[in-house]
Parts: C-alpha cells; structure tokens; sequence
C-alpha cells in the first residue's frame, strides 16, 4: 500500500492547479493522475451535448486575474491564490470606482481571515473573493479590474478505469475534481482514490471488477450516468463516493438513499470494528455525488465513508482548507478504512454447511478430541459461526450474529472450507 507520506506528496504537487468543471486544470490534473495510474483513460465531451436533464456547458480556462490601483500595484491578485476569483467569471477589463466594484466582491463576515470559494457555473457573471479584513481595507478606488479568462465552446474532461475480476460484478469507486486550491475537500478522494487504484491492480487476483471514476462534481457524474446507466445498473453490486477523506477527525458516513445495501452494511461493519467512533448522517444531508448515484432513474447502491463530511468543518469551501488539513496519517487512515471495506467485501461470501446435523470435527483437527472443563470454549466461536452457515448469511451478517469480528469470521470460514464442512454459494 501507498503510505500517507506518498498521499500528501501528491495531494502538495496538485494543490496548485486551478481546477473548475471544465478546462485545462482537470486535464492538467488527470495527467497527473495517469502517471500514477497510467491505465486510467481520458474522455472528453463537447460543449452543448445532452445529459440527461443536462447540457454541458462552455469551457472556461483563466490566466489572470486582478483588482489594481491606477499605479498598477495588485490589490487582489489571482497569482497568490486560485480562489480570488470566482469560478466561470467572463472576461472583463475596466476602470471603476468602489460603488460599481461592491457587488462583485464576495467574503465572510463570520470568517473574516477566509477567503471564500465562490462559483457562477450557469449564470454568465464574474467576481473577485477575500477576505473580510482584506476587504475591509480595499479603500475607495478607482481600480483596475481584470479578469484574463476565455468561457467559450470546449469540452468536458472526466477519467475512469475498469479493473477486471473474476466476475462482471462491479464496485464503484467515485471521485471528484473540479475545485481549486483546496486539500481535504478537493484533493484528498482523487489521492486516496489512485491509491486503492494501484492497490487493486497489485492483486493476484479480485472477485469483483473495480470501476474507478474521476469526474467534475455533479455534471460529471451526470455525464458518466447518461453514458453508461443501463450498464451500471445491471453490474454494480456496491460502491463508495470517495471524498474528505484526509483529516484527523471523526469518520463520517452517509448512507445509499434508502440504506441496507451490501455497501451500506460493509461500511458500518468496517467502522464499527476499525475506528473508535464515527458519525452517521441522513441521506438528506447528502451533498456530493452520491445524489446522481442513488437518484431515483438511476438507485446505485452507493454510500460514502468519509472523514470530516462535506459542509461540516470550519475550512470548507474556503481558503483554510489548505494543505495542513490534511495530514499523511489522515490521509492513511482514509485509505485504511476504505480498503477494508474492499477486503471485507471480496471475502463477503455467503455458505451453506455440506451435511445436515452437526459435523464431527475432532477427526478434521477443528475440535478438542480430549474433553475437560473448558475444552471446548475455543471451539465454541467456531461451532456459532457454522450454525449459521445456512446460505443466507454472508461474512457482515455472521459476524452480527455471533459478535465476531469479520476477520475472525473470514479465518474461521477458510478453515471451515479447508476441511469439506461448508461450500460457498454463489
């Protein structure tokens, strides 16, 4: 596995890139991402196209960006950060006085050392962001202000990778970029999500098919629905949206849109045997692409596992969630805890015991042939799982039966198969 040092390296080499729905950034940043993941594929989708209850719209690209006095000293200056402007702002390059500059500046009040992350995908606008205390002080004007972008017909870019298993049930991986120079909400789920990528394809062998996607948030989605939707439908088994999955704090989870998917079970199952505490949300605090995923035409049964979830930590869609956010072990512990939520799921089979009435075990080495007070404690455990092994209980659901852990459960099962006790059903 990658280590969280490796992770934090790449997310500190992306930070930099000004990434929006469309344009250079992603493709800069999908570039990136292939020489860490060099089979992931490159799609491009014009202006204009159809998707869904969609269209894709123009391609916005920016080089520049400023509010100067008439002495050309910056003001506010894009080269010191990404987020100064807002995100599709047209073009402009004028002279105006503080009254006509007001309603294009954006900051908070209620963080007044933040600056904000502020877009207009639809709505042809522009804008500068700052902080409050940077506002506060911009005086009076005249200014100049430019804005050097192009927002004209182009294309939408988005990745994915198929990894093939030993069957066409697939897992869905998701992920997103299409943010700017932020680290836990931007670029930790495309980090942690190569990872698991490269981890996967290191594997000797998979039951399922690994189907990794990297696309813009919310139109992304929508475009990769519109293309593949009856396949996704027909194949994918379980799936995770992966993303703010690089702080220290609390894991977060939301659930798929009406909860009790193999993928909702395996991640509580993981959470609950792997952190100390976490927190569950409603589907109706769902914010991220786990609302295309689950919708109603489409009903994915995709959950995420998160760290600190979307719209609950201070950085959020600001310019605090810098690179300190997110920290190698954050990072580690992400990748960690989705990682076994795959291993639990490749080993969640469901068996049948081969005999009716309980198997003889001591001559298969599985009990104590010396019966004494205690001796067969040790076997007990083992005795629970196999009542159970009926063909409708899987790894998560014996392990909630007998408060085993998975692990034990999967070791027990393997030795229990070993000896000609269970078989496996498909």
């Amino acid at each position: 596995m990658d280590t969280g040092a490796d992770l934090h390296r790449w997310a500190t080499e992306l930070f930099p890139i000004c990434r929006s729905l469309t344009g250079d950034g992603v493709r800069t940043t999908l570039a990136y991402l292939q020489t860490l993941l060099p089979s992931l594929e490159v799609h491009e989708v014009p202006s204009g196209t159809r998707a869904l209850d969609w269209t894709i719209p123009d391609e916005w690209n920016i080089r520049d960006a400023y509010i100067a006095d008439l002495d050309g000293r910056r003001l506010v200056d894009f080269r010191e950060s990404n987020l100064h402007v807002v995100g599709y702002s047209e073009p402009v390059d004028q002279v105006m006085g503080r009254d006509e500059l007001e309603p294009h500046l954006h900051s908070l009040a209620e963080q007044p050392d933040a600056i904000p992350y502020v877009t207009s995908y639809y709505k042809r606008t522009w804008g500068f962001c700052l902080t409050q205390k940077h506002r506060e002080q911009l005086g009076s004007g005249p200014f100049q202000v430019r804005i050097d972008s192009t927002l004209a017909p182009g294309s939408l870019t988005y990745a994915d990778v198929v990894i093939p298993g030993e069957t066409e049930d697939e897992v869905l991986l998701s992920t997103y970029m299409c943010h700017p120079s932020m680290a836990n909400n931007e670029l930790s789920g495309p980090v942690v999500t190569v990872a698991l990528g490269r981890w996967l394809a290191s594997l000797p062998t998979r039951r399922y098919t690994y189907r990794l996607v990297f696309a813009p948030e919310t139109i992304g989605a929508i475009v990769y629905l519109s293309r593949h939707l009856d396949h996704l439908r027909q194949r994918v088994r379980a799936g995770w949206v992966v993303t703010c999955i690089g702080d220290d704090r609390a894991f977060s989870y939301v659930p798929s849109r009406l909860g009790g998917t193999l993928a909702d079970r395996v991640s509580r199952c993981v959470l609950d045997e792997s952190v100390p505490a976490w927190v569950e949300y409603s589907f109706l605090e769902r914010g991220s692409d786990e609302r295309q995923w689950c919708s109603p035409g489409a009903d994915l049964p995709v959950c995420s596992v998160m760290r600190s979830k979307y719209g609950t930590f201070p950085e959020y869609h600001t310019s605090l969630d810098g690179l300190d956010v997110v920290t190698p072990a954050g990072l580690q512990g992400g990748l960690d805890v989705i990682r076994r939520c795959i291993e639990l799921l490749e080993s969640n089979r469901r068996w049948r015991a081969v005999l009716p009435g309980e198997p003889q075990l001591g001559p298969r080495g599985l009990y104590p042939t010396t019966s004494y007070k205690g001796s067969a404690t040790d076997a007990r455990v083992m005795m629970n799982v196999l009542a159970y092994c009926d063909g409708d209980h899987d790894v998560e659901r014996l392990a909630e039966r007998t408060g085993v852990p998975t692990s034990a459960v999967v070791e027990i099962l393997d030795r229990l198969a070993a000896s000609g006790v269970i078989r496996a059903v498909d």
